[in-house]
């Protein structure tokens, strides 16, 4: 069982963290909480997975439980309403999938299979209704979460995040031809490539739905509240590739922060996993400092008008959930069956994964 099963208010004990993934910080000035729903996030989640066809149903049966996708997000959205939620977790797990099946694509040599993938997303995200029937039931998932996703905001928070993932979706099409072709990126390359792969503004962006309110440019584009949001999310992107180096290099990745240290910084594998441990902690410090000033900036936007009071209210809300993608991240990593390489058969391939020449109908 995983922590959550043990506690969800307090420092979990259920789980071994190695010493040189440990964050004592983490463990004890970022308490975890979870969203009430979690348990039926968690089996509507399976559910969706297999009505979708986006995971084998033995798959789905023996890993997707001990995966955590859903409880991943309980963790960060709280206070969203329900049906936000599982729009999210159901977005999320279908996350997962795509990158699954992204590597296996590049793994098995299919880039015709994988351009096919990369141009219909683009259109389904532009156009999602035509796409919940489409013969690929990634492509048919992916609709079906903008479908949910599009319908809580606005169509100008719709039209940001599509732009968002627009991007997101090149910058996977970049990381298929650095890895097929060998190139491991530089360090400011792949940071810049890595806020895109990570999707770290689609992650921020669902923070407003589940907040209730789509923020104005003026707010989300504060400096205030910009630095709090890229922060929790390079330090989910970064204690990623801290956690993920094993799992990277078996599979003969180019994309990690350490793999970029190495070959183009000359450092060696020790050196590269404590510098990537030092920005790591570097990003934990520089966030408490930015939460603070977050957090005055969304008390100031309150002048006593209705909205200004919605608005204050909706920006620290966003700002806790920031804060909550620590702890959630955290122990996601040292939870899910996704980073467990040491019990694979393979150590390259994922055994929750489709390994058969998915997309190539």
């Amino acid at each position: 069982m995983h922590a959550f099963s043990h506690s969800t208010t307090s420092t979990p004990t259920a789980v071994a963290v190695p010493p040189s993934l440990s964050l004592p910080v983490i463990e004890t000035a970022f308490p975890r909480q979870l969203h009430p729903y979690w348990p039926r996030l968690q089996e509507k989640t399976r559910t969706w997975l297999l009505e979708k066809r986006l995971m084998p149903a033995n798959k789905v049966e023996e890993y997707a439980d001990g995966l955590c996708y859903t409880d991943l997000m309980a963790g960060y959205y709280i206070g969203a309403p329900e049906e936000v939620l599982q729009a999210i977790a159901d977005y999320s797990a279908w996350f997962f999938v795509w990158d699954d099946r992204h590597d296996r694509d590049i793994v098995h040599g299919r880039p015709a299979a994988w351009r096919r993938l990369r141009f219909r997303l683009h259109t389904a995200l532009d156009s999602p209704e035509d796409h919940l029937h489409h013969e690929d039931p990634l492509v048919a998932g992916f609709a079906d979460s903008m479908v949910r996703l599009y319908s809580f905001l606005p169509e100008t928070w719709n039209a940001r995040f599509a732009r968002h993932f627009h991007r997101v979706i090149e910058a996977y099409d970049r990381e298929f031809h650095n890895r097929t072709e060998g190139v491991v990126p530089t360090v400011e390359e792949y940071l810049a490539l890595r806020r895109l792969t990570f999707a770290h503004w689609i992650w921020t962006d669902l923070l407003e739905p589940s907040a209730g309110l789509e923020l104005p440019d003026a707010v989300r584009k504060h400096p205030a509240y910009r630095r709090a949001a890229l922060l929790s999310q390079e330090f989910a992107a970064w204690y990623n590739d801290l956690c993920s180096l094993p799992k990277e290099i078996a599979g003969d990745e180019v994309h990690n922060l350490g793999i970029s240290l190495i070959k183009h910084e000359g450092m060696t594998l020790e050196a590269a996993i404590g510098e990537v441990r030092r920005r790591v902690e570097e990003c934990i410090s520089d966030f408490l400092v930015a939460e603070n000033k977050a957090l005055r900036f969304a008390d100031d936007l309150d002048e006593g008008t209705v909205q200004g009071k919605e608005l204050s209210a909706a920006v620290r809300a966003c700002v806790c959930n920031m804060r909550n993608w620590f702890s959630t991240v955290y122990w996601f990593h040292h939870e899910s069956g996704r980073y467990m390489v040491d019990s694979w058969d393979d150590r390259s391939t994922p055994p929750y994964v489709n390994n058969e020449a998915a997309g190539e109908k």
